[in-house]
């Protein structure tokens, strides 16, 4: 591709890495703004808008075999206003004209390739298109545009309705009383029949790993002691763990595995899925203290220090899942290469990764990749435990100062606020897990880098990058910055936090709730106006932003003491219980917060010198129903206020709807009070 602003389109100014990528196209590329949309009006055109990512695999062969072509770039310019729009950017583009798409009968996916009328109103759309289909398409829409122009704005006019409608017309209901047991026996019966019992994860192909699903069968097996359900999570993790899915010599997790056994990554790895791993990962540490678990968030976390953070703090968006133009080129290996560079050691680690000399993947090239646990291993090549993690150790090190040699995989490198509070709940929760301060340290720099450069006091943006900030932030973006800060409240009992946390909570109810529904609308009341504002209702491998906002106003109602928050979590939550019963593959995080509400949270308050090493113990078990204040010496928080150290020695207060246990001194006593009964 040509670099520099030579024969550049006017994406060259973008701070996006997918539309620079795209800069130097013939197609006269505009970005999502006035300029293109006036010009569709003035020249009564219609618009393609073209949405991708810069991971994007089908994006990259769609730009090679397309747009980088002067014929089709020609009929492009002349028959259309061509707008190109990172998904990861503009989600609320994306959201619109991806749900028009799937109304007309298309699969989704990337690239989205939509057609518009001159106000905005879809009327054709599509995913990846080859070159021959691609111009058919082009002479159909120009055609229909400009000989059958009433039918046109006609089926664009009936879309826009469909866009209009809102799901939470669609699916919300009266609330109807229900108890806990049957309401987590319905949630587990509609997921049980489609465990895969011995690959992990469902019964699906592509396999996506869905981390909130699995965290919720945590929860239920807390609840329940249903030792299936543990079996289950455990199961996918450790099968997710030896598979092609995760980076077995450099750490991270691919986005999905598209076979059943987490074999075959598509190996663009994000950091939103790495994010909300590192919180799986590290609560099933909590509840197994199983040392593979720990192995893994230590080993991505190594990964996200040296790929993915910004020298200021910040996270980068994504890898790709290409290099040199060929898919997992970076991370394959070929038999003889490992032979070469380990020598004696290669064919101990050629059976633990199922390389083969034919190859085990595409060309002859191999993905490492687990068949069996670790014991089993060394019990069939007779090693020693502590000789094994020496040679294994040792020899990733060589593969991998090989392959950092290559040309590595394209880096996304704006950072979005979302995913990056993302990340600090997930640095957060492995501290809880584990005790090490790395994780805590990582995650205050991170939200030290946000409340930097994406923050204008209870303003944010959405991205960042090169020293730019820009694009109004979207409801994902204060959903997961209030989380973040009470998770950091939490682990470090610094009341900035859960200040900071009550102010954007303030300003996000102000900004994006519609009081018409109790459900909260994506871009907000004071956004750019699209043709519709949608509100997110069903959690997908990114859980809905309207679930993680009830998830905040749950827990902020109940340590602020603020009943209104944690009123309208009820009722966005209960209002939507029949499909969370019914659906859980589609509102598992929702079903998280369904679980707190009908089983409530305690209120854990630790006062007096030794809050921290205390809180610290207190979290390394699992207490997923609990939410820890804490304060040395006063505090005027709701739930602290009065509470004081009996004795002088530091106490533990647990209490259910504000109604207390005897205080105890010992964590010990206090985990006996919160033992589900």
């Amino acid at each position: 591709m040509t670099t520099g602003t030579q024969n550049a389109n006017r994406l060259i100014h973008s701070t996006s890495p997918y539309l620079l990528q795209h800069a130097h196209n013939p197609v006269d590329w505009y970005e999502w703004g006035e300029e293109a949309l006036m010009k569709a009006k003035k020249e009564n055109k219609p618009i393609l808008v073209s949405i991708g990512y810069s991971s994007c695999h089908w994006c990259h062969v769609m730009e090679r075999e397309v747009f980088e072509k002067d014929t089709y770039a020609r009929m492009m310019n002349e028959y259309l206003v061509c707008i190109k729009v990172d998904r990861e950017e503009r989600p609320d583009v994306d959201q619109i004209y991806m749900d028009a798409v799937q109304a007309m009968g298309v699969h989704g996916g990337w690239p989205l390739n939509v057609f518009l009328t001159p106000d905005q109103k879809p009327f054709y759309g599509g995913t990846y298109f080859p070159p021959q289909q691609w111009v058919q398409v082009l002479e159909g829409v120009h055609k229909a545009f400009t000989q059958r122009r009433g039918e046109v704005e006609e089926s664009a006019q009936q879309f826009a309705e469909h866009l209009a409608q809102q799901d939470t017309s669609r699916y919300k209901r009266a609330p109807e009383p229900t108890a806990l047991k049957n309401d987590l026996e319905a949630i587990y019966s509609k997921l049980e029949p489609a465990f895969d019992t011995v690959w992990g994860g469902l019964e699906k192909e592509p396999k996506f790993i869905m981390p909130s699903l699995w965290l919720w069968l945590l929860r239920y097996h807390h609840i329940t002691g249903n030792e299936k359900a543990l079996r289950q999570v455990l199961l996918t993790l450790k099968r997710v763990a030896m598979g092609g899915i995760y980076d077995q010599i450099g750490g991270g997790f691919a986005r999905y595995s598209v076979d059943g056994y987490w074999f075959a990554p598509h190996f663009e790895k994000m950091l939103y899925d790495n994010a909300q791993l590192m919180s799986l990962y590290a609560e099933a540490y909590a509840v197994t203290r199983d040392e593979e678990f720990k192995t893994v968030l230590e080993e991505t976390f190594e990964w996200l220090q040296g790929e993915m953070m910004h020298p200021e703090g910040g996270f980068y968006s994504a890898l790709d899942a290409d290099s040199e133009g060929v898919e997992g080129k970076f991370y394959v290996w070929k038999k003889d290469e490992i032979d070469a560079i380990l020598k004696a050691d290669a064919p101990v680690i050629n059976a633990y990764y199922s390389v083969k000399e034919e190859g085990n993947w595409e060309h002859g090239n191999n993905i490492l990749f687990r068949t069996q646990a670790d014991d089993k291993f060394l019990e069939k090549h007779n090693l020693t435990a502590v000789a094994w993690k020496d040679l294994l150790r040792k020899s990733k090190d060589r593969l991998l100062e090989v392959r950092d040699k290559r040309i590595p995989p394209g880096l996304d490198d704006k950072i979005i606020t979302a995913w990056n509070t993302m990340m600090v709940v997930g640095l957060a929760d492995a501290f809880k897990a584990t005790g090490d301060r790395r994780y805590l340290k990582a995650a205050l720099k991170n939200m030290e880098f946000i409340e930097r450069e994406l923050t204008e006091g209870v303003t944010l943006y959405r991205s960042y990058k090169g020293k730019r900030s820009h694009i109004p932030a979207f409801l994902d973006d204060y959903a997961y910055l209030i989380q973040a800060c009470i998770r950091l409240y939490q682990v470090t009992f610094s009341e900035y936090w859960i200040k900071r946390a009550e102010l954007l909570m303030v300003h996000t109810i102000d900004h994006f709730l519609d009081s018409a529904d109790g459900f909260f609308l994506y871009s907000g009341k004071y956004g750019e106006k699209l043709i519709a504002d949608k509100k997110e209702i069903f959690d997908n491998v990114i859980p809905a932003s309207n679930s993680v906002m009830a998830h905040n106003l749950l827990h902020l109602g109940v340590m602020l003491d603020r009943e209104e928050w944690k009123t309208l979590a009820e009722n966005m939550t209960l209002s939507l219980g029949h499909i969370i019963t019914a659906e859980p593959n589609y509102m598992s995080n929702w079903a998280i917060v369904y679980t707190e509400i009908k089983k409530g949270l305690a209120e854990v308050s630790l006062v007096g010198a030794e809050i921290e090493s205390l809180n610290e113990r207190f979290h390394q078990s699992f207490q997923p129903f609990a939410l820890t204040m804490g304060t040395t010496t006063h505090s005027e928080l709701p739930l602290l206020e009065g509470k004081v150290a009996i004795e002088d020695k530091t106490t533990i207060y647990v209490c259910f709807n504000k109604t207390c246990q005897r205080p105890v001194h010992s964590l010990e006593e206090a985990l006996e009070q919160l033992r589900p009964s």
